[in-house]
């Protein structure tokens, strides 16, 4: 039996006036999600308890079937571990965002234009943040590179102890006066982050990005603090040999942490201009080679629902059912008997610009078994089943044994 997971970062949505009432995923014409779904077992997950933030981190760790609560320790740890930072146990990391501010003369009066810095290249976001660490480093901060806008700070006896830091994405369009941290131990990353500003407000590489129509990257935003993290080994917990595909460092580090393959896709952006058909590609051959479990994680759902696309996270949602799950499934059937698991890890409705902790659809798909279930799949004919898993991270257990308990 082969096992693949399809996680679409983000999908689940509220109606949209400008879908005629529907979600995205309604909207989308999705021949293969629906024809899973009509032979599947198709319900709602709470892949995030009420009591924690509904990130990506939490929220993949869930659909793992790793609980939470017991095994995360902050969102920037994970990714840390993919860029393959060694982290200390006494360091706490932090997500070091490019944002693009508005101009006013203090610090305290900007708005985040984009949490983003309009979805900045790697290349580009690399020579700003190797910048901002050769004037920034010490023996107390250290600045790491990621992928585009996300990076990594990691803080030599640090503390978890600051406070709330805000996402970025939680506040695009507000002024940041009331999301300052406040709580004197992160006077230190406010000081930091005012410093980023004065630093690449002027850089020559965002001088080039405004010539060029494009947003500068003129500032770092910290957020997503916690500890050096620790998962248990996937095919521990599930017997399966297991392979990770995504963009993302948090994905990555997730795969790293829980000692999955994880594959590098040339190409893969994290948003809607990505590497569609080479995750599927990689997926195939991960299967070829002999594993048994593909988790492929796509992200340009989330993105589009960050930043109100509506077209766009239709279109997301449609390329994924098109360029991966329907050719990853086609070559599956050659190989034997097979799972899948279609779901999103969050919704991230368009109208909110954030996520929520709000129940989200599922189909688990049997090769080897046929269920009466709906027609088509979204969020409404999901809960039309009757079907709800309330403990998120049990979901992983209903897809390769059977059962949620």
């Amino acid at each position: 039996m082969k096992y693949l997971v399809v996680l679409c970062d983000g999908m689940a949505d509220y109606p949209v006036e400008a879908l005629g009432g529907k979600t995205p995923l309604e909207a989308a014409n999705t021949p293969n999600m629906d024809k899973f779904a009509k032979d599947g077992y198709v319900g709602l997950v709470k892949t995030v308890s009420d009591d924690m933030k509904p990130g990506s981190d939490v929220a993949n760790l869930s659909v793992l079937g790793y609980d939470p609560h017991k095994y995360y320790t902050g969102r920037s740890p994970l990714e840390a571990g993919s860029i393959g930072i060694d982290m200390k146990n006494t360091d706490v990391s932090l997500r070091c965002n490019l944002v693009t501010l508005t101009d006013e003369a203090a610090y305290e009066d900007k708005t985040i234009v984009d949490y983003c810095a309009g979805d900045i290249s790697t290349e580009d976001a690399k020579v700003l943040v190797d910048y901002l660490a050769q004037n920034l480093d010490n023996e107390e901060f250290k600045l790491y590179s990621g992928v585009s806008y996300r990076h990594c700070l990691i803080w030599n006896n640090g503390t978890l102890e600051v406070g709330t830091l805000t996402p970025p994405h939680d506040i695009t369009g507000k002024p940041i006066k009331e999301y300052i941290p406040a709580h004197p131990n992160a006077a230190k990353l406010y000081e930091l982050m005012k410093k980023s500003y004065d630093l690449l407000k002027d850089h020559p590489l965002n001088k080039e990005r405004v010539a060029k129509g494009l947003r500068p990257a003129n500032s770092m935003w910290l957020w997503g603090e916690g500890v050096k993290a620790q998962l248990d080994p996937f095919k521990e917990k599930y017997g399966l040999k297991a392979s990770m595909i995504s963009a993302v460092d948090l994905l990555k580090g997730i795969g790293k942490f829980s000692d999955m393959n994880v594959v590098n896709v040339e190409g893969a952006t994290g948003y809607i201009d990505t590497n569609f058909a080479g995750k599927a590609k990689a997926a195939i051959e991960e299967f070829k080679n002999g594993q048994d479990f593909v988790y492929i994680h796509v992200e340009a759902p989330d993105e589009c629902g960050h930043r109100n696309e509506v077209e766009n996270k239709k279109k997301s949602i449609e390329i994924i059912d098109e360029v991966i799950l329907g050719p990853v499934t086609d070559e599956l059937r050659k190989m034997g008997d097979f799972k899948v698991l279609v779901t999103p890890d969050h919704a991230t409705p368009l109208a909110l610009m954030t996520h929520t902790n709000d129940p989200i659809p599922f189909i688990i798909y049997d090769s080897t078994k046929k269920i009466d279930g709906p027609s088509t799949f979204n969020e409404n004919t999901a809960k039309e089943t009757g079907n709800f898993i309330e403990i998120g991270y049990t979901i992983m257990n209903k897809f390769i044994n059977g059962t949620d308990k």
